[in-house]
């Protein structure tokens, strides 16, 4: 029978963090990462690339105008349990496919919003039952908000949701589609957006800088100044010039190596969101942004109340607004045709009583000439 070794060296403290490390990879990992931003800017493509693996087939943007119907923004669960040296981790990605297709994007971000709210409301009151034990956890650790590559700057769209955003959940923005931009493009187009972004007091994630570590203090600053990524994504294997098979795009000019350095920021959205800063991105989620749901939502509302449910969908505004629009006008028809009657009624009113006036004279004119032939009559009966 094996015997378990004791250990002289001290009282066993420092050897918490290896029994961590035993529960953290006995349970494995929840990671929920949403994905934003406008059709067609590779949120897909970038998912599987990130994670290695098809999570979501490519979609077809063919029959994408039959949405225009709708105007309203979707919200699309993925979930995946990825494994990496015997380490599992259930993985769910959050995409929102419609969102900033239309020619009308006012309020296309609430169904967004609304669900990372509803996420925090529904964990919140699966803590307060008496059973905590199989509790559902969708709340979103990550969000990755995809930018067009335009060159100039943020457009209002982005300005909006990005503020509601970044007080709900850990904001990271990267520049989609980067290869299609010049290096000088790039950098000009970077700094413009973190202008915008410090002059409208737009909250993103940060990486913590721990003081007593330098190197790991440096790279978080690394990743902090390389913000918004600019990304490329592909899941092909292309060669390139001097013979190496990389994931990339191939042009004529040559070849955009997705995990270069010098071509994009890949590698370092990678290191936040999965090789260094993942814990602290669930943590943060945790402690900061349920925290403050919590507390706001605590704050006025008493134990074990229903939240109170917005009767606004955002689907059926447009067309409120144009009953209430055609209704308006209706209303103002209706009260045109009845000032029409009214002054019709009183115009017939000025008419009958002038009749009726008219009447009283001939009555009292009869009535005078009567009285004149009776005292006519009576003068020549006394004769």
């Amino acid at each position: 029978m094996a015997t378990v070794p004791f250990s002289d060296d001290g009282i066993g403290i420092a050897n918490l963090p290896n029994q961590r490390h035993k529960i953290v990879a006995k349970r494995g990992a929840h990671f929920t990462i949403m994905v934003v931003g406008e059709s067609g800017l590779g949120k897909t493509t970038l998912i599987n690339t990130l994670f290695s693996t098809e999570l979501s087939p490519p979609k077809n943007y063919n029959k994408r105008h039959q949405k225009q119907l709708d105007k309203l923004t979707e919200v699309e669960i993925i979930k995946a349990e990825l494994e990496e040296k015997q380490f599992k981790t259930k993985l769910t990605v959050i995409d929102t496919p419609g969102f900033g297709d239309y020619v009308n994007n006012r309020d296309s971000w609430t169904p967004i919003v609304d669900f990372i709210d509803d996420q925090h409301e529904a964990y919140m009151r699966q803590e307060q039952q008496p059973q905590r034990k199989d509790k559902i956890d969708l709340r979103v650790h990550a969000c990755l908000y995809f930018i067009r590559p335009t060159g100039h700057t943020l457009k209002p769209l982005d300005i909006e949701i990005m503020k509601r955003l970044g007080t709900r959940v850990n904001l990271i923005p990267v520049i989609a589609k980067a290869d299609t931009l010049t290096q000088n493009d790039l950098f000009t187009f970077k700094q413009r957006i973190r202008q915008v972004i410090q002059a409208q007091g737009i909250r993103i994630y940060q990486p913590p800088i721990e003081a007593d570590d330098e190197v790991s203090a440096e790279h978080a600053r690394v990743l902090s100044e390389a913000m918004p990524f600019s990304i490329i994504g592909s899941t092909e294997d292309v060669t390139t010039p001097d013979g190496r098979v990389v994931k990339g795009r191939e042009y004529l000019w040559g070849v955009a190596e997705v995990e270069n350095e010098n071509h994009c920021d890949f590698r370092k959205l990678r290191s936040l969101l999965i090789r260094t800063y993942m814990l602290d991105l669930i943590s943060t989620t945790e402690e900061l942004h349920y925290e403050n749901y919590r507390q706001a939502q605590m704050e006025t509302r008493k134990f074990g109340e229903q939240k109170p449910r917005k009767f606004e969908n955002p689907k059926f505004k447009e067309e409120e607004e144009a009953l209430r629009k055609r209704f308006t006008e209706q209303v103002k028809a209706e009260e045109a045709r009845f000032r029409q009657w009214e002054q019709h009624l009183i115009a017939e009113r000025d008419r009958l009583n002038k009749d009726l006036e008219m009447a009283h004279s001939a009555i009292k004119a009869l009535e005078a000439e009567l009285d004149n032939l009776q005292v006519g009559y009576r003068g020549t009966g006394r004769r």
